[in-house]
């Protein structure tokens, strides 16, 4: 099929990045008044049902075919048809409008004050059993706002607010940069967890210092865990051996009690056989647990709802 081409066309045909972002510009503010003509085939009639001048319709129109170098309409006095290439233009435009539509759905729905959604990030370590009494707590106030739920180590959920992929996270160490606004909600005790027939199984309490020889098992490097180990054991007086690094808490607890180690962790979720879990005495051993949003970036209304939720567990988010 030839179509109708007008002579100096103004968009370039070379393919280059930015040369399609200059097509996007120029066409996009006039596809939905192409779309209203084409369905109509007739301006006055499409002006009248899209609320707009009909010299304005016309004008628009006829930018678009230059700027396209291509005829979409056959003008036939106060009616037009469609051309062969604006029959294809228009199954295009038509896709790309009702893509927009559902696009603009989308947001409306998630920003929706009864049944809107929130993303939401928390640590492993959070999400046996406080994420979901802190949900069902919250959903006995909003039982149809939705979430979108990540579990992840902190650097990464830090990345997901700046990447505009979470609203919040609930994250350790609390962290302090300049695009971000964090509040503390909790502290939770660190432990120190050997098997069940160590040399100090038999203890409730132990200095750190008394695992200086001890090898270690820990959460890989950019772990705010892994961190706070590190700097325990350093204000202990020494640096951790270690043998065996992982991504998951419970998993470092099953290498404790098969033998092939010692590893700093908060309470388990639930009581794991085959490990003893000590009080540490000093250096104080504890995290803290905070919420973390993006500066400056609008909370949608169950965005916001949730946030006032979550701050107003200060001091009893964790169990005691």
């Amino acid at each position: 099929m030839v179509h109708q081409q007008r002579s100096g066309g103004r968009l370039s045909r070379t393919g280059d990045t930015r040369d399609t972002d200059d097509m996007s510009r120029l066409l996009a503010p006039r596809l939905a008044y192409f779309a209203g003509v084409a369905r109509t085939e007739h301006v006055t009639r499409a002006a009248q049902e899209m609320e707009v001048p009909q010299s304005t319709l016309s004008r628009a129109m006829v930018r678009l075919e230059e700027d396209l170098g291509v005829d979409l309409f056959a003008r036939h006095g106060r009616t037009v048809s469609l051309t062969p290439a604006g029959r294809a233009f228009l199954t295009s435009v038509e896709r790309a409008l009702a893509e927009i539509e559902r696009a603009a759905d989308e947001v409306r729905a998630d920003a929706d004050p009864a049944t809107g959604k929130v993303a939401f990030g928390f640590l492993h370590t959070m999400g046996a059993e406080t994420v979901p009494g802190l949900l069902h707590a919250f959903r006995a106030d909003h039982p149809r706002i939705r979430f979108s739920l990540v579990q992840n180590y902190g650097e990464a959920m830090l990345e997901g607010l700046r990447a505009g992929e979470l609203d919040l996270c609930l994250t350790s160490p609390v962290p302090d940069a300049p695009d971000l606004v964090a509040r503390r909600l909790d502290e939770q005790k660190l432990r120190l967890v050997v098997p069940a027939d160590h040399r100090l199984a038999g203890r409730r309490r132990i200095r750190l210092a008394e695992a200086a020889d001890e090898t270690f098992v820990t959460l890989e490097p950019g772990y705010g865990l892994r961190r706070i180990t590190d700097d325990l054991c350093a204000q202990a007086g020494f640096r951790p051996r270690i043998a065996f690094e992982g991504e998951e808490a419970e998993t470092l607890r099953g290498l404790v009690a098969a033998g092939l180690g010692v590893a700093l962790l908060p309470p388990p979720p639930f009581p794991r056989p085959g490990v003893v879990e000590l009080t540490v005495m000093a250096p104080r051993a504890a995290r803290e647990i905070g919420v973390a949003w993006l500066a400056g970036h609008p909370d949608t209304p169950p965005v916001a709802a949730f946030k006032k939720f979550l701050l107003s567990k200060r001091g009893t988010l964790l169990p005691t």
